[in-house]
């Protein structure tokens, strides 16, 4: 499975992590999956790109269309914050696209952040976490 994930209710968090070959298919289905469940609101999530080797995008579109449809979906929602752990630079350059895309249309309702490392998403959303605990 190249994206799954974990929902932790005690720290209000969902961990999802890709691997292998990732397709936009794949990245829409788990946003509908999680963020359209009520009991999450309000989560934070920590979006793990690290052991992911290919991303298969049709266009720059459907990240932005990703974006808008995240927005949507979290319009109403408690505060909660987004990092992303994207080492690969087309990882990391499709997050920064993303949050782009994302601030242009609900600036500063889920900030998001994009890393290059694990101990730097952590301490974006101030949560303790292991790597290998989640």
């Amino acid at each position: 499975m190249p994206l799954t994930y974990r929902i932790d209710p005690d720290r209000r968090l969902v961990v999802a992590r890709g691997s292998g070959v990732l397709k936009d298919q794949e990245i829409f289905g788990y946003q509908h999956e999680v963020w359209s469940r009520p009991d999450v609101a309000g989560f934070y999530e920590l979006v793990d790109m690290r052991a992911v080797t290919q991303i298969l995008l049709p266009s720059v579109e459907r990240v932005r269309d990703l974006a808008e449809l995240a927005v949507q979906m979290g319009r109403g929602a408690p505060p909660s914050k987004m990092a992303v752990v994207a080492p690969d630079d087309l990882a990391y350059g499709l997050g920064r696209m993303f949050d782009a895309f994302r601030d242009c249309k609900a600036r500063g309702v889920k900030p998001v952040g994009i890393f290059r490392t694990w101990p730097e998403a952590i301490a974006f959303l101030g949560i303790a976490l292991e790597d290998d605990e989640s």
